[in-house]
């Protein structure tokens, strides 16, 4: 009995010992686990930190972000259009009434404006309100509202002027040529029409027609004048033609005697 009492200590005692062998292995097996796991995090980077959660979006409502450190406003939305193309226009060129113009004022889009010319020869435009272009050039014009914007509105503005569309203008052919009538000037003739061109638009000169006796009657700062015109002798010259058909003017064929 004594000798078993002693095997059964002997024997409990080598199983205290196993366990805690075995114990002690599984907490090297852990301290040496979260060791290789603070190397693995030291070689790739500390983690990306957590997003923000997306702002709630209300019906009607425009959440802004709040501002950190770097952030950047965003650009504020602008209500202007695109200003239409510019056309050429001749030098020298005056605006006249129906003429369509774009007005810009650098860096203040709210003052961007395409507008056409009333029969005055007004233009409406931001904060100016009506004023009267008619009868000025391009140049002109840029000039006027430069002064006009800086006289009470802005400092040192830069104001550019363009023609984006002329008015619809006509002349009149009469006389001998196949089709008498009223004719629009062609896009882009603000500078005039060539009268031979004139002349072919209304379906060229009758059998009977003196191209060497043609009458322009042209409205004048003084009244109506009258230009005589031998379109025969400017068909022969290098490139031919030379007199320019204005907006208004009406032309005469005469009839040849013979």
């Amino acid at each position: 009995m004594i000798i078993n009492t002693a095997f059964a200590r002997r024997l409990s005692s080598r199983r205290g010992i196993a366990v805690w062998i075995s114990s002690h292995r599984c907490v090297s097996a852990v301290l040496l686990a979260l060791s290789l796991h603070a190397t693995a995090l030291a070689q790739t980077g500390a983690p990306a930190p957590a997003q923000a959660p997306a702002p709630l979006q209300i019906p009607g409502v425009t959440s802004r972000a709040p501002a950190g450190p770097g952030a950047v406003a965003p650009a504020a939305p602008t209500n202007a259009a695109p200003v239409a193309n510019s056309v050429s226009a001749p030098s020298g060129y005056q605006l006249s009434a129906n003429d369509q113009i774009a007005v810009e004022v650098f860096g203040e889009d709210d003052l961007r404006a395409a507008v056409r010319l009333t029969g005055d020869g007004s233009a409406s435009l931001p904060l100016l309100g009506a004023v009267r272009l008619g009868g000025l050039t391009l140049a002109q014009a840029t000039s006027r509202l430069t002064e006009l914007y800086a006289r009470d509105y802005l400092v040192n503005p830069r104001v550019s002027v363009a023609l984006i569309g002329y008015a619809k203008q006509r002349f009149t052919m009469l006389g001998q040529v196949n089709r008498p009538g009223s004719y629009e000037m062609p896009e882009g003739g603000g500078g005039g029409v060539d009268i031979l061109e004139a002349v072919a638009m209304a379906g060229g000169y009758t059998r009977i027609a003196a191209p060497e006796r043609i009458s322009v009657r042209r409205r004048g700062p003084n009244g109506d004048e009258v230009i005589r015109v031998n379109a025969k002798r400017l068909a022969k010259q290098a490139g031919g033609g030379g007199f320019r058909v204005q907006p208004g003017d009406t032309i005469t064929v005469g009839e040849s005697i013979f």
